[in-house]
């Protein structure tokens, strides 16, 4: 018994060795798992850092903090094809703006998580384009 690729019949052996190779791209990109979906955190504060990358974008913003200095977090967006959808640009954000951002955050309790929602310093509400987004409830 053998399995087609094309106009080749492959043993069923050697398909089961294959499938890994074929599937590898797929697992490589990780899921939201990391992000604690059952409550959301509230930053403002500015900007240091805006990476318009894949497979990723990155805010980085020094939060304000009750009390103390200012606390940095590092924070993981969607692809820039989703956010583009959104109407998002490399140039959305700036390092020095202040914002607002509403994030799911980290479960191991650094300082960093996932971008839900952003206010620009013009007041626009951005949406990054998360998955699921209805599935992260908004506690804050």
């Amino acid at each position: 018994m053998g399995i087609r690729v094309g106009s080749r019949a492959l043993p069923f052996a050697a398909a089961l060795l294959a499938a890994p190779l074929i599937t590898a791209p797929a697992a490589a990109h990780h899921s939201f798992a990391m992000f604690d979906n059952t409550r959301s955190i509230t930053l403002h504060g500015k900007v240091t850092a805006y990476q318009w990358t894949n497979p990723h974008a990155y805010l980085e913003v020094d939060a304000d903090q009750a009390g103390g200095a200012p606390r940095h977090y590092t924070l993981e967006m969607t692809s820039i094809n989703m956010m583009s959808r959104g109407g998002w640009t490399s140039r959305t954000v700036k390092a020095g703006d202040l914002v607002t951002v509403i994030v799911a955050p980290l479960r191991d309790g650094r300082p960093g998580g996932l971008v839900l929602e952003v206010t620009l310093p013009d007041g626009r509400h951005m949406l990054p384009g998360v998955p699921n987004a209805q599935n992260y409830k908004r506690t804050s």
